[in-house]
This record gives structure tokens, C-alpha cells and sequence, in this order.
């Protein structure tokens, strides 16, 4: 296993859609790529679309799939999941969607103001002990970090299993005055009769995550947001 593991991240390192940033570069500051994705990586400049803690990637694939005329990016630290996805999207010859192997507390660094659309939280680790609230991905140090690169008016996407996550994210939000465009408990149960033709539409992907939850019956939890820029000013 370790060997085909070495062999995955060799691959990795020669594949046009990954960026894999060392840790001396992924800490020190602005990247390269920053701001110029649009013209140095993707084919078209079109909106992108950010998964974070996109694991396979499975969504960023299937949403570029679904939407061609759109950018999207997917961003994990860990290699081994973003190796399929990179070997998918190296396959089926995808040109609309990248992934970068980096910490997200550094996703600042690559990602210039207005760069970025809409974001998406799909079943990220909900970090239920409170001394682990700056690791939330929806915690106030992480928003802060995503106003700086998000459209004053782009999107941010929360699916969640967890009870846990959803609730403390509605604190926060509320706590840093950020709008709540969409919110249900149920995503699948009470939240689908007052989707509107385009989000139905939106949330028609699911993660393996995502399906296996709904096997078990556990309720799936979203929330829809616009972030308040004035909170990317004490971070």
C-alpha cells in the first residue's frame, strides 16, 4: 500500500491540473497563481467555483461535468484522496476543473479579491470540541479568510450531516452579520418543496458521503449565505 501510495504522489506531481505547493511555499505568502487562474490555468474565464476539503473531489468532477461554463477548483491537504480525482479529471480530459493540494488556512494565498464565485462546504469535519473552533471550516477566522477572494455578492454552500456543525454555524453567521439566503435541517425532507428551480437543480450532485447518509436516513442539513465583507478586516 505505502508503495502505490508514492507512486500516486509521483503521479500527482506530473499532472497539469494539481498544484501542490511545498510547505515553505504554501506559508510564506502569495502564490503565483494567484489572481491568474483564469489566465494561466483554465481554458475559458469563466466563474470559479471552489470545494474546500473536497476529499476525491468527487463534486468539483461532477459539478464540472454538470456545468460546463464554469471553473472549479478543488482544495484538500490530503494526497492520497485528490489523486483520484487528478486521475479523473487527467482521463476524461476535463479542462474545466483543477485541484490544489494546500492547508485551507492558507487558501488566501492563492486567491486574489473577486477571484472566486461561489463556494462549496460539503460534509466538512464538524470540529466539535471548542478549543477547536479556528479549525471549523465555517468558523470566523476561516470566513474571514474566504471574504478576501469572494465576490461581494458570490455564494457560500454548507452541506452537512452534522447537527453539531450546522447549529454553530447559524451562531456564527448570525454573530458576524452575514445574510442567510437559503437555510433548511431537512435538505431532502421539508427544504425540498421551497427550492426554487435553480437551486433543485444546484443540489442535484451528491457526494458518496452524501448518499450513504441518506441510506442511513440521516437528515442532511444546508445552508446558503453571502458573507459580510467587513469580517476579512480583523484577520
Amino acid at each position: 500500500m505505502a508503495k502505490k501510495k508514492l507512486a500516486h504522489f509521483s503521479e500527482m506531481k506530473r499532472m497539469h491540473c494539481v498544484y501542490e505547493p511545498d510547505n515553505e511555499t504554501m506559508v510564506r505568502g502569495d502564490h503565483p497563481i494567484k489572481g491568474r487562474w483564469n489566465v494561466e490555468h483554465f481554458a475559458h474565464p469563466n466563474p470559479i467555483t471552489l470545494e474546500l476539503g473536497c476529499g476525491k473531489g468527487e463534486y468539483a468532477l461532477a459539478m464540472g461535468r454538470r456545468y460546463p461554463d464554469r471553473n472549479f477548483v478543488g482544495v484538500d491537504v490530503k494526497g492520497a484522496r485528490l489523486w483520484r480525482g487528478a486521475k479523473t479529471v487527467e482521463e476524461e480530459g476535463q479542462d474545466n476543473v483543477a485541484f490544489l493540494r494546500i492547508k485551507i488556512e492558507f487558501v488566501h494565498h492563492f486567491f486574489a479579491a473577486d477571484e472566486v464565485d461561489e463556494i462549496w462546504l460539503t460534509f466538512s469535519d464538524p470540529q466539535p470540541k471548542d478549543k477547536k473552533e479556528t479549525k471549523r471550516l465555517t468558523g470566523k477566522h476561516f470566513l474571514a479568510r474566504y471574504a478576501r477572494f469572494l465576490k461581494p455578492d458570490g455564494l457560500v454552500h454548507l452541506k452537512t450531516d452534522s447537527a453539531f456543525l450546522y447549529r454553530a454555524t447559524l451562531k456564527t453567521l448570525a454573530e458576524g452579520g452575514h445574510k442567510i439566503c437559503f437555510n433548511t435541517a431537512d435538505l431532502y425532507g421539508e427544504g425540498l418543496a421551497r427550492l426554487d428551480a435553480d437551486r433543485r437543480e444546484l443540489l442535484q450532485v451528491k457526494t458518496f458521503y452524501e448518499q450513504k447518509f441518506l441510506a442511513a436516513k440521516k437528515a442532511i442539513h444546508y445552508l446558503c449565505f453571502k458573507l459580510n465583507v467587513n469580517t476579512s478586516e480583523n484577520f
